[in-house]
């Protein structure tokens, strides 16, 4: 399993403090995953599939195929998720959270300029 969590993090183009904040653990316990025998506990295994879409079968066994399909749903609530834990004061939050209260109007005139050519 030591490989198929490091060609994860790899993939995902973390380091390994980058990978270990994103599901909840240290530094420390990626590198021993990725080094040792020593296998993550279940909860962490789910945290792993759910945060980088991997198959769950893939990552304990080998078998199947690394990542699960996805739809744009499961792609908004992913980055929802990690929106969420960001700091309040973050520009991305702050843009969702002005989105969030615009009117079926202002809906439609955004659309409206962004289906329109720029010059």
């Amino acid at each position: 399993m030591k490989k198929r969590i490091k060609l994860i993090r790899q993939n995902a183009g973390l380091t390994q403090q980058e990978f270990a904040k994103r599901i909840g653990v240290s530094r420390n316990t990626i590198a021993t995953y990725e080094t040792s025998g020593r296998n993550p506990i279940d909860a962490i295994v789910r945290a792993m599939c759910r945060e980088f879409n991997v198959n769950e079968e893939w990552l304990r066994t080998g078998i199947g195929e690394m990542y699960l399909d996805s739809n744009p749903d499961v792609e908004l609530s992913k980055w929802f998720g990690q929106l969420l834990r960001e700091d309040s004061d973050s520009f991305k939050k702050q843009l969702i959270l002005k989105l969030s209260k615009m009117t079926d109007a202002e809906w439609k005139l955004l659309q409206k300029m962004l289906k329109s050519p720029c010059d």
